[in-house]
């Protein structure tokens, strides 16, 4: 009978240390192509189960400036999508603590370009993270080295999720339908690509994917539709193509952007895009922070400010980097050929096509990424 006992209380025990506060089964991640599980059991999943009537979701489309960021509660469960760039992390910090959140259940990485991956030390510096998400694929830069560092430090592995993958997220269900490919050439497109459903509405988040992934997960069959379409690669052109957007047809549409930003983002085209789908368009850079907030059937999007902005205007065609004032420090951003391996001022005459386009906040960046001077712009 003791020994009874004692097996029961150390199951009591390490039902308790997997959630972040409250007493809730592990998560489970199916692997529906190995038919593999990983933790412990729990019910199957259901994406079309009758939401409990004290069930919450809402979606923090948080405004950190160039960069993504993201924080998605349900029921008391807490998931962190990307932490925007280093000087973001007060941001994060405080909009956490704000939030009164002291523990996350979950922090996605979609990609580990720094204003997708900078901010996302602070969370792990400062409360308790029970699982972290990544692609496989890594990048020698500062902010990738320190999130891989307080990982460690909080006792995890990061955890790489494939294709067609899913677990439960309080009433929620979340699927991965990206990277299909990996590349560290390619981060873009390496991307953690993931759709959020509850009841009977969705959330697609899409990292910074442009036309060579969305036409893989187009290939794979997803079920892409969704009722809110986190924009890829913060507007960009390569991304969020017609082909894509068909499939998902969304009723929003949020571009995570900073304000006057050197890459011209959002681009005109992608806008256009979106106004042709008939998706209402919220921007952080003129609405700042974004939250959306579904009952399982309806979305309800409410922005900090301007809200009844015109959101589908480019603010303005830059085609020159941002001159620096006495005393300021302005990101001119450069832009570098995949294939060549040089990198260009934004008024370069040779500018590479959009495809074979790599975007780098600092000069540094693009040195350390490999890349070499163009002989023309000299940057």
């Amino acid at each position: 009978m003791k020994k009874i006992l004692s097996l029961f209380l150390i199951f009591i025990i390490v039902f308790n240390i997997s959630a972040c506060g409250t007493i809730t089964q592990t998560d489970v991640i199916t692997n529906p192509a190995t038919d593999t599980t990983y933790a412990t059991a729990m019910p199957e999943l259901n994406e079309s189960a009758i939401i409990p009537e004290n069930s919450t979701f809402a979606v923090h489309f948080i405004d950190i400036g160039q960069g993504d960021a993201a924080l998605v509660l349900c029921d008391g469960k807490s998931m962190l999508i990307d932490g925007g760039r280093p000087k973001a992390s007060d941001v994060i910090y405080t909009y956490l603590k704000n939030q009164g959140i002291n523990c996350l259940d979950y922090i996605i990485c979609t990609h580990p370009d720094e204003d997708h991956i900078g901010g996302l030390s602070a969370p792990l510096s400062t409360i308790t993270v029970n699982n972290v998400y990544a692609p496989n694929i890594e990048a020698d830069t500062k902010s990738y080295q320190s999130f891989k560092q307080k990982t460690e430090e909080q006792g995890l592995i990061i955890k790489h999720p494939v294709c067609g993958e899913s677990f439960q997220f309080g009433s929620g269900t979340v699927n991965f339908f990206g990277p299909v490919t990996e590349s560290e050439n390619d981060k873009n497109n390496s991307s953690i690509v993931m759709k959020i459903i509850y009841g009977e509405t969705s959330f697609l988040f899409t990292g910074d994917a442009e036309r060579e992934e969305e036409q893989q997960i187009l290939d794979k069959g997803y079920d892409l539709s969704a009722t809110v379409l986190k924009v890829g690669h913060h507007g960009s052109r390569n991304s969020t193509t017609y082909p894509f957007l068909r499939e998902i047809m969304p009723e929003y549409a949020v571009i995570s952007v900073g304000k006057d930003n050197t890459y011209g983002h959002p681009t005109e085209d992608v806008l256009s895009r979106l106004g042709d789908a008939g998706a209402k368009v919220y921007r952080t850079d003129i609405q700042g922070d974004i939250i959306a907030v579904s009952n399982g059937h309806t979305v309800t999007i409410t922005p900090a400010k301007n809200a009844d902005a015109d959101t589908l205007s480019a603010q303005r065609d830059v085609t020159t980097p941002k001159t620096e004032a006495k005393g300021d420090t302005v990101e001119a951003g450069y832009i570098g050929n995949s294939k060549t391996k040089k990198f260009h001022l934004p008024s370069c005459k040779t500018l590479p096509a959009e495809h074979n386009r790599m975007y780098f906040d600092t000069r540094d960046n693009a040195i350390q990424a490999g890349y070499t001077l163009c002989g023309n712009c000299h940057p």
